[in-house]
């Protein structure tokens, strides 16, 4: 009887070794990509480490159960883009909370400092935009656009054919002209 449950937990705990080896590896592969995903939503470095983080936690859990392995990737994007999504979320609740208690600030007009105000307006401008864009097209815009992936990476990331993802590009940036107008 010993012998039997021996033999079982031997082969059991060489399948988890095995297991954790071929997450490492996809881990190893992917985990700049899960960053650059993170931070083309949340924008802040230390909430993109975390959302990737988390992604990762996720991912090592979820592991065991993923039926076709040669898609980790994909998996590993969706599952971080609604980590940071989750976190931008929160993120904004806490900060209207905090605005609403705190009294409006007053800030200075100053040469460069003009310049910069009217930047950081124009960039917030365009990341409401992003922002207020379906998720759909919002994911392939921040792959596309700002990560640099081709139309045949965004495809093979998403699991999409490579005609969708240049529809929703197109519908995208045209959907970006109108709300910046």
């Amino acid at each position: 009887m010993n012998a039997t449950v021996d033999r079982l937990s031997e082969g059991h705990l060489a399948a988890d070794e095995a297991l954790d080896r071929e997450f490492e590896t996809c881990l190893v592969e992917n985990s700049t990509l899960a960053f650059r995903v993170a931070y083309s939503v949340l924008r802040q470095r230390q909430d993109a480490e975390d959302a990737a983080q988390e992604a990762f936690v996720r991912a090592h859990r979820e592991f065991r159960r993923l039926r076709d392995r040669g898609r980790f990737r994909q998996w590993l994007i969706r599952t971080t883009w609604r980590v940071a999504l989750d976190l931008r979320r929160g993120a904004r609740r806490r900060t209207a909370r905090e605005q609403a208690a705190a009294a409006p600030a007053t800030t200075t007009a100053g040469g460069s400092g003009e310049e910069a105000i009217i930047a950081n307006e124009r960039t917030g401008r365009l990341w409401q935009a992003i922002d207020s864009l379906p998720e759909k097209l919002r994911i392939v815009l921040v792959l596309a656009a700002i990560d640099g992936h081709g139309v045949r990476e965004v495809a093979s990331l998403l699991g999409l054919p490579q005609g969708t993802v240049k529809s929703r590009l197109f519908s995208a940036r045209e959907s970006l002209k109108e709300r910046l107008r």
